[in-house]
């Protein structure tokens, strides 16, 4: 695999972090790849492969707070499987509305660089999959895949989100604007996020198209990416997005893992005893013990076996 000397987990910093991706870019750059500084808060690295190509959108942050070889996970998956990927990364909050991020887009348009691929595939999560999303414009009849996405933070459309207060004066108006809209010209897009997340489900409603598939993910917490990769979901999620075997059917089965995910089983555990489903309660809680004994869960479900000795003793 090319690069496979340079150790970017070593870093101890994100910008010596960044500068060793930069010598990763000159070595893939013997192979007509590399890395391209975008201005202050961004980059690009292209590792070239064959005509599939993974366009994802990731953070600093997000990379290195995944561990491993901290990598970006787009370049790990294409190059496991002999694509090609371009990786647009972000080092803040920026959501990649940066006239250095527009220009390059443009600059791959002029010069037809998508056109060269059979498949294209436009990945990313929360702020970066608002990107994947509006930036899949560039290249018509592209795939997007998207884990819980903003659709834009323009106040005038998006006032209900207050998460993200210092993002709104960023400009969500102008090139490459309203996600949304952005992926009118895609073959198919697929957006995931949890329904459970009244925020998150209301991006998502703003991206109902009749080519758009929403994939539900209830219960999986505040990063839905971040516990799909837990979960060993993600990964084989874009990859299914790549070799064009993505459908609801896959996603669902592959979200039966979260059946074994401890944190998912305890968030299920404390909303069926809100709900006062107190066998459904015990049998979740009592399951999930089995991965992740705290004593929150012990008391759930000592809640919930007190609550059914109670109703059949009346």
């Amino acid at each position: 695999m090319a690069g496979a000397d340079i150790n970017l987990s070593k870093a101890q910093t994100n910008a010596e972090w960044l500068s060793r991706l930069d010598e990763l870019g000159d070595e893939l750059a013997d192979e007509q790849g590399g890395f391209e500084s975008l201005g202050r808060n961004h980059a690009a690295l292209y590792a070239p492969g064959d005509r599939t190509l993974l366009v994802s959108f990731e953070s600093v942050a997000a990379i290195r707070g995944a561990g491993g070889a901290h990598r970006p996970l787009g370049l790990e998956v294409a190059q496991a499987n002999g694509w090609s990927s371009l990786c647009l990364i972000t080092m803040g909050t920026t959501w990649f509305r940066d006239t250095e991020v527009w220009n390059f887009f443009d600059t791959r348009i002029d010069a037809d660089f998508f056109e060269a691929f059979d498949r294209v595939v436009f990945y990313g999560a929360g702020m970066c999959g608002y990107a994947a999303a509006a930036f899949s414009v560039a290249a018509p009849g592209a795939v997007v895949l998207v884990v819980a996405p903003q659709a834009t933070l323009d106040p005038t459309v998006a006032d209900w989100d207050g998460r993200f207060a210092r993002a709104r004066r960023l400009d969500f108006t102008t090139r490459y604007g309203f996600a949304p809209d952005m992926i009118e010209g895609a073959a198919e897009a697929f957006v995931v996020y949890d329904p459970s997340r009244r925020l998150d489900a209301m991006h998502a409603a703003l991206f109902t198209r009749s080519h758009v598939t929403k994939l539900r993910a209830r219960w999986l917490g505040k990063d839905t990416a971040r516990d799909l990769a837990d979960m060993g979901v993600l990964t084989p999620l874009i990859t299914a997005a790549c070799d064009s075997t993505l459908t609801s059917g896959t996603f669902y089965g592959l979200l039966r893992k979260r059946r074994g995910f401890a944190l998912y089983l305890m968030r299920l555990s404390l909303r069926t005893e809100a709900l006062e489903r107190h066998m459904l309660t015990v049998i979740v809680a009592g399951f999930a013990l089995r991965f992740y004994d705290t004593e929150r869960l012990r008391q759930t479900l000592d809640r919930a076996r007190a609550a059914l000795m109670e109703k059949s003793a009346g």
